[in-house]
């Protein structure tokens, strides 16, 4: 059992870490009756904490925005994570936050546990930062899109294709996936009925949400692998796919997810699908991959390249 205290810091932690919790749900965790949950609740409201109380049959609490942020209980792994995070964000995807997120970094640090200062001191003293040249995504529109993915909102906003052409789209949001150059929010397009894959920075504006909707089943168990597909195979005319002589942790280092999807086969062969714009280029960037490969499938054309290449190549050096 929990004392009062103890209890009190245990129910502020799972309001945080949950949008909604059934009272029952709460007193089981607690290991208390609902009657006293409903007590500490109005304990921490009185403390400042804005908790709600939810209608329905079963009833429940939320933990609902008030007019200053409250203490946010972190462990260890946590706000190790939170710092290192707030440390590189100024070299981020992320862009207009760099000021803010030294000040949060600040805060943060005048808090932190003696125990964990030789950890982030180890990481920020072992990292440098170089500044990316990708397109950045400004803090409000992720945002926007994390808290309407968590509430299950539709969102709605203008999104310029790679052509350049704009349009009003209006979907279900699922998930947020960030390559480490770009953002891309997987989200299930209302009006063309299928799934889509948005890069965030050509989204127009802060998306504006509407109402809430029932969860779909995801496109893929594996949303990264979906992500990578979608962007590196589905956008080109030419599409191939490769049996590759090398482990797939080995060969994804030198494939980003944006330039092919990588699976594994067994201990030391993968298969990578990727796609390109034009059949010329390909024989020179599946040279790069630096590992035997068989072709599985390939575009009509792409074979006569190879053989072409390889032949003057061998005449190169003969």
């Amino acid at each position: 059992m929990y004392g009062t205290s103890e209890r009190l810091l245990k129910l502020l932690s799972l309001l945080q870490a949950r949008r909604d919790w059934p009272g029952g749900d709460l007193a089981a965790r607690l290991e208390v009756d609902v009657r006293t949950v409903r007590r500490d609740v109005e304990r921490l409201r009185s403390l400042g904490y804005p908790v709600h109380a939810t209608p329905g049959v079963a009833g429940g609490y939320r933990l609902g925005a008030g007019a200053a942020l409250p203490p946010l209980l972190l462990d260890d792994d946590e706000a190790v994570a939170v710092a290192v995070g707030l440390r590189t964000a100024a070299s981020g995807t992320v862009g207009g936050i760099e000021e803010t997120s030294v000040r949060a970094l600040a805060k943060l640090e005048q808090v932190l546990p003696a125990r964990l200062r030789p950890r982030v001191g180890a990481l920020q003293a072992a990292t440098v930062s170089l500044p990316g040249a990708g397109p950045t995504v400004d803090a409000s529109v992720l945002t926007a899109i994390a808290t309407a993915c968590r509430d299950h909102e539709r969102l709605r906003f203008g999104y310029g294709d790679r052509s350049g052409t704009s349009t009003q789209r209006s979907v279900e949001p699922l998930r947020l996936v960030c390559t480490g150059r770009r953002w891309y929010l997987v989200a299930f397009d209302v009006d063309r009925a299928d799934w889509r894959t948005f890069r965030v920075d050509r989204i127009a504006g802060v998306p504006v949400p509407g109402f809430r909707f029932t969860p779909r089943e995801p496109p893929a168990p594996d949303l990264a692998d979906y992500v990578s597909r979608q962007i590196s195979t589905a956008p080109y005319p030419y599409q191939l796919v490769l049996r590759v002589s090398a482990p797939a942790a080995v060969l994804a280092r030198r494939v980003p997810p944006t330039a092919g999807a990588v699976e594994e086969i067994d201990a030391d062969s993968c298969r990578v699908r990727t796609g390109a714009a034009d059949l010329d280029a390909v024989p020179y960037h599946l040279a790069r991959l630096g590992y035997d490969f068989v072709v599985e499938e390939a575009p009509p054309g792409l074979v006569e390249r190879l053989r072409e290449v390889a032949e003057r190549f061998t005449r190169a050096v003969g």
